[in-house]
């Protein structure tokens, strides 16, 4: 575990972070849910929830560090069934295995009290889907984001069994594989924030509220 005064000094050097992201890849623009506060002239007491929606999986467009990511065959799977290609350039799209460590980090800055959990149906391909928990640097393993996320990362992963079954046309929780619900069950363990929507396809019917 990670010592309490090591997770404040992280902390603090976090803040320093150009807009929090992994600089210098990342956007002059302000981004985080505190955003909309400044944007719309909304004042932060009038916010009582802030939803994370939150892909099954990683992607990133563009370069930058990326823990998680696959370069087999299947990060070419979670790639074609997710269609993760630029909706105007056709730019294929960085694929990877869900990361906790950066999902987390995410949720604290955001302040994010519920998940909506999107395009699980994806993960419907594997036999074992892989989720990360830790990094392992040159200083041991870490639950938390590194300030340098240029130096060498190693993901360390939990494996979960999968469903292998096509759940697009599920509309009710209870119907639900076992398999994906205890997915979803691990990433509110790790997060401490409840899954209240999850997305089962691109259908507009296609979600789910818990």
């Amino acid at each position: 575990m990670t010592d309490h005064k090591d997770m404040i000094s992280e902390k603090r050097r976090l803040v320093e972070r150009i807009v929090y992201g992994s600089y210098p890849h990342v956007t002059s623009s302000n981004t985080v849910s505190a955003g909309a506060c400044k944007g719309w002239g909304v004042a932060p007491n009038k916010i009582e929830d802030v939803f994370g929606i939150v892909k099954a999986y990683c992607t990133r467009v563009g370069s930058g560090p990326f823990p998680t990511e696959l370069y087999d065959e299947e990060g070419e799977l979670l790639r074609a069934k997710g269609h993760e290609f630029g909706a105007t350039t056709g730019r294929p799209r960085r694929c990877g295995w869900l990361d906790l460590v950066a999902l987390k980090y995410a949720i604290e800055i955001n302040g994010v009290t519920q998940i909506i959990l999107t395009k699980i149906d994806i993960l419907s391909e594997f036999d074992t889907i892989k989720v990360c928990t830790q990094y392992k640097t040159k200083e041991g393993l870490i639950d938390y984001l590194p300030y340098s996320t240029e130096e060498d990362i190693v993901p360390q992963f939990e494996e979960l069994n999968g469903w292998k079954t096509d759940v697009t046309n599920i509309r009710k929780e209870n119907e639900l594989p076992k398999e994906l619900l205890e997915y979803v069950k691990f990433i509110e363990k790790e997060t401490g924030v409840p899954v209240k929507i999850i997305s089962v396809g691109p259908a507009r019917d296609a979600t789910i509220v818990r």
